[in-house]
């Protein structure tokens, strides 16, 4: 009797795990493009292509980086007259100033990096190293 307990204690821990894990899958922020797309206003208008996805917010830029920054820390950022631009390992967060608040858009490094280069220059660093190249053997040759 006593392993028979244990089983349905065994199973009632296991079946609030899986609704815990659940939960945390379908309403849980993973990452920093999942956090903007469940805080700010989607502007398919504003897309910029495929590559970039846009969103709205009223709040200034400078207010929004602190939001998306205390929510994931950027590997880079850089920030100037023109906006902040947050570099992440797969994705980019780019904050504009709009009339009436700021424009957010969510973009991937592959195609980002070439987008803003003449603005960040070697202000973003590539992947987990500093520079372009990488790093390793025959690193900048």
């Amino acid at each position: 009797m006593t392993y028979r307990r244990w089983f349905v204690v065994g199973i009632a821990v296991a079946v609030v795990g899986a609704l815990v894990a659940a939960f945390a899958i379908f309403y849980g922020n993973f990452s920093p493009r999942g956090y903007v797309q469940d805080h700010y206003t989607r502007a398919v208008s504003r897309d910029l292509g495929s590559d970039a996805l846009a969103y709205t917010s009223t709040r200034a830029p400078s207010q929004v980086a602190k939001d998306v920054t205390d929510a994931w820390q950027p590997a880079d950022q850089y920030v100037d007259g023109s906006g902040v631009y947050l570099r992440y390992d797969d994705d980019s967060v780019v904050i504009l100033p709009l009339a009436a608040g700021s424009l957010i858009l969510l973009e991937r490094m592959t195609t980002a990096y070439p987008r803003y280069h003449h603005v960040v220059g070697g202000g973003w660093g590539w992947g987990r190293g500093t520079t372009v190249r990488g790093g390793g053997p025959g690193a900048g040759k």
